[in-house]
């Protein structure tokens, strides 16, 4: 399923023999291209699909991120990201909501990321209980967060590939997680089953400032 999405150049990354689709909700905030800050597009809501990848380099493996489909509320973000990184960005109407512990707003308890395609309103929510924590090295959750670099296959059919820069985030593992959405008509009839499936893990992440680097396209020799 996955295989005839793969940039040319990289290959599945799996962890503990088992490959991975992930849907992830983020929050942007303040955020600014090419140092710009462009008034009434620094917050916004982001949901993709996304599956993972590696590729061998000079030092050793790239473990990085493709993304099926990315959905942001706003048409200007999708038009930038299509030009800059030829991701596959669409704009839905979209908004979120967090619920923090009472008198602690550093205790989130419920989060929520909901938006609406083909008149559907789709969501994703999660519910947290205590204190975030470091990722385990070797856990499965550090295999889903820790990817340093993105890769896309651009409209000339060559991969382009572009590094994240973010430090470590913490967590907070989810005790409920729900994912209600038209799949088929959202990702494709292939992605049916397995995104209808419980979750192997779920877990809200703190974030941290992000950097994304311009991408270059990879040389045919890099691309073999």
């Amino acid at each position: 399923m996955l295989h005839p999405l793969t940039p040319s150049g990289t290959e599945l990354d799996d962890w503990q023999g088992r490959t991975f689709v992930s849907i992830v909700g983020f929050l942007f905030l303040n955020t600014r291209v090419l140092g710009i800050s462009i008034p009434f597009h620094r917050n916004f809501e982001e949901v993709n699909l996304r599956f993972y990848v590696r590729r061998r380099d000079g030092d050793g493996w790239r473990r990085g991120v493709v993304f099926v489909r990315e959905l942001v509320p706003r048409a200007a973000i999708a038009f930038i990201a299509r030009a800059a990184y030829g991701e596959q960005y669409s704009a839905v109407p979209m908004r979120h909501t967090i619920v923090f512990a009472d008198g602690n707003d550093h205790q989130p308890t419920r989060v929520l990321f909901s938006w609406t395609f083909s008149g559907r309103e789709n969501r994703i929510e999660m519910r947290v209980q205590g204190d975030s924590h470091a990722i385990e090295p070797g856990s499965h959750a550090e295999f889903i967060a820790e990817h340093y670099w993105g890769y896309t296959r651009g409209k000339d059919g060559r991969t382009l590939e572009y590094r994240v820069e973010h430090t470590p985030w913490r967590v907070w593992e989810a005790v409920e997680a729900r994912l209600d959405c038209d799949t088929a008509q959202l990702y494709g009839s292939q992605f049916v089953d397995c995104l209808g499936q419980e979750p192997a893990s779920a877990f809200l992440a703190d974030g941290s400032p992000v950097t994304v680097f311009t991408g270059r396209p990879l040389s045919s020799r890099e691309s073999r």
